[in-house]
């Protein structure tokens, strides 16, 4: 099996990468109407298309990880540290998301799922979902990169096999264990696509406001598995860590609050677009950031920056995230300066008394939150950096 989740996550990088090139080359060739030899949209369907049989290859990794834990086969490393032959059932399956190399490959599985019902609905809009199917490709072509070179998640124990594993931390041996994290994962990863429509459509110059309705609709999903997500995290805390109240200031809890202030702000803020055709610099910003901060995140768990009951060993594979963050970045960056003019507002703030100033004055007080949350995480990174304590 485990050469069988390896072959099969090679196979996905070179789908995903496939599916990036030829979408681009495809799209680029349609903006510009430049001949070819190939029809642009023929090479667009065969990159859709892709992006679809890579879904099936994360999937067969996704399978062959879960196998090899129910057949306690300790002679692959991760199966070794997260599991042994007394754990019930259920937390065998839940082992998949309990570590590192695990946690990431359900994150291209969800995000392989995500594209994949998106690439089935393409005729809602094919220009846009195009444009949209090819920066999920680019997202999954980092995620496959990571399992492939820097975390494989099918990496083989060296030494004297044991006869049996680790288990599963006490901690994790909890209900909640096996619903949290992927309710979490599908609120995480969801945001991909709304922040692929918005990059999208600003990248063609999208025409009206209805790939505003696109991405609300995939948005309110998103939001909804997040929200679930976080209280049952919140539960969880509370029963198993006796962290008490509402909130324990953990890292890694502020982190996944944080794209969930942004996204709540969006949400309130994109019906302003949608009626009046205000606040589009805004929206596009605050789906933006709401990404921007679901990588940040998964940073904080797998860089060793912070001290949490959540975070992951340390490990290079921090600065495969601080590099990709950049790359998103600058291509929202670029992309924005570049086409800014398209984003001009038709309507204005008429009085400080309405209900426009009201979404504002509360899409304001979210992101203060947010802020306050951010700084008082990275707070203790950045003292010590500067002072050394």
């Amino acid at each position: 099996m485990a050469a069988l989740g390896s072959f099969a996550l090679l196979i996905a990088l070179a789908f995903a990468a496939y599916n990036l090139l030829a979408g681009a080359l495809a799209l680029r060739l349609i903006a510009t109407g430049q001949p070819a030899r190939i029809s642009p949209e023929r090479l667009a369907d065969t990159a859709r298309r892709a992006g679809i049989a890579g879904f099936i290859a994360v999937s067969t990794a996704a399978f062959a990880l879960i196998w090899s834990v129910f057949t306690n086969d300790f002679s692959i490393t991760y199966i070794l540290e997260h599991s042994n032959r007394a754990l019930p059932g259920p937390y065998k399956f839940a082992a998949l998301w309990s570590g590192q190399e695990g946690s990431l490959l359900l994150w291209a599985w969800l995000l392989g799922m995500y594209g994949f019902v998106l690439r089935l609905r393409h005729k809602t809009d094919v220009k846009l979902y195009a444009y949209a199917g090819t920066i999920l490709a680019g997202i999954q072509v980092f995620f496959l990169l990571v399992l492939n070179f820097a975390a494989p998640p099918f990496s083989l124990f060296s030494g004297p096999l044991p006869a049996d594993g680790n288990g599963l931390n006490p901690l994790l041996q909890y209900p909640e264990m096996v619903i949290h994290p992927p309710m979490l994962y599908l609120g995480y990863v969801g945001f991909s696509v709304p922040f692929a429509f918005a990059l999208g459509a600003l990248m063609m110059r999208y025409p009206g406001e209805r790939w505003i309705k696109l991405t609300r609709s995939w948005t309110m999903v998103t939001w909804l598995f997040l929200t679930c997500g976080i209280f049952l995290g919140m539960h969880w805390a509370y029963a198993v860590l006796g962290w008490g109240g509402y909130w324990g200031w953990d890292p890694v809890e502020n982190a996944s609050f944080m794209p969930w202030l942004t996204g709540t702000a969006f949400l309130h803020s994109v019906m302003m677009q949608e009626r009046k055709g205000m606040m589009k610099s805004w929206n596009v910003w605050l789906i933006f950031s709401t990404f921007l901060l679901t990588m940040l995140g998964t940073l904080l768990t797998r860089a060793g920056l912070v001290s949490s009951v959540h975070a992951f060993a340390q490990s290079s594979i921090g600065t495969w995230f601080v590099v990709f963050m950049g790359i998103v970045l600058a291509v929202c960056i670029f992309t924005y300066v570049l086409q800014h003019g398209h984003l001009k507002t038709e309507h204005h703030l008429e009085s400080l008394v309405s209900r426009e100033s009201s979404f504002l004055f509360n899409n304001l007080v979210l992101l203060t939150a947010c802020f306050v949350i951010l700084w008082g995480t990275l707070f203790p990174i950045i003292s010590e950096y500067v002072q050394g304590t």
